[in-house]
């Protein structure tokens, strides 16, 4: 392993600080957008949409507020992995530049909802794009699948697939982040979580032990539930995603799970638009960041 990737796997694995994922995808892009100001009527087609997306991704990342003392590290789009920032890589930008971990969302979206879940779609160039987030020097990847019920059967496919991609990302030198979502909103949240930790820990427990995987993971209902998961050999962190909860819900549930940091991506940007003065914007994103780092860390 490279000493890069070393130190990365290093600061992953215990350092303070988030993560902050900014990776909403071509379906997503347009609300993301609009979240900032940007209204479609401002763009014609996809590669200006693009542009002006890497622009607020850009802005966000130059900003003296994204600071590797409270971020650990940035999940990235393809289309913004493909791209530079003042001349650089994005990667490379973030690693060298801010001393922030580059990881690389790899999901082509989910399929249509079966047994209660909806798996991902296929990665149809998912080998292709692995080399090619090696060249680019990205440390890890993120790939997410969604429970909607407490369904048994559907729960183990969602883990399965999950781990065996996993599997297969690993073995390209890049560290794993497995994101098997539980939908906030579900009536039969909690013993979702259970029947998914459990199987998590199945697999977990057929990895060979030089193999690392992330885990991101909806809150949990039960304070600390995760925390077994935590002290798994094979597992480097385990991070939170916010789910459709606000920036302070989403904060003041994470700050009640001792050890999960977070990987929030709409509360992230909740409050940052185009239209702000560079002052007004560094100023909305310390603060959202600072909050997100005190939850992270208690």
């Amino acid at each position: 392993m490279e000493n890069r990737n070393k130190e990365q796997l290093n600061l992953m694995h215990s350092g303070k600080g988030f993560i902050a994922a900014l990776d909403q995808s071509g379906g997503s892009t347009p609300k993301a957008l609009s979240q900032y100001g940007v209204e479609e009527n401002q763009y014609s087609n996809d590669e200006e949409m693009y542009t002006l997306v890497h622009e607020m991704r850009s802005r966000i990342i130059k900003s003296p507020a994204f600071d590797s003392q409270y971020i650990l590290g940035a999940i990235l789009f393809e289309n913004t992995m493909d791209r530079k920032i003042d001349g650089q890589w994005t990667a490379e930008y973030l690693w060298e530049k801010k001393h922030i971990v580059p990881f690389l969302k790899v999901d082509k979206g989910l399929a249509d909802l079966a047994n209660g879940v909806q798996l991902m779609k296929p990665i149809s160039n998912l080998d292709e794009l692995l080399d090619r987030a090696v060249d680019r020097k990205i440390f890890g990847t993120k790939m997410r699948s969604v429970i909607k019920e407490a369904n048994p059967t559907g729960i183990q496919e969602v883990v399965k697939q999950q781990f065996e991609v996993g599997l297969q990302i690993f073995k390209k030198g890049l560290v794993p982040i497995i994101e098997p979502e539980v939908d906030i909103y579900i009536s039969d949240k909690e013993k979702s979580e259970q029947i998914l930790k459990d199987e998590i820990k199945k697999q977990l427990d057929l990895l060979d032990k030089d193999v690392k995987v992330m885990l991101k993971l909806s809150i949990p209902t039960v304070k600390n539930f995760y925390s077994d998961l935590m002290s798994d050999p094979h597992v480097v962190r385990v991070v939170a995603l916010s789910g459709g909860y606000s920036r302070e819900e989403a904060n003041q549930k994470l700050a009640e799970n001792h050890g999960l940091i977070a990987s929030f991506s709409r509360a992230l940007s909740e409050g940052l638009s185009a239209g702000q003065s560079d002052a007004e914007f560094n100023s909305q994103l310390g603060n959202s960041i600072k909050e997100i780092y005190e939850a992270s860390i208690q």
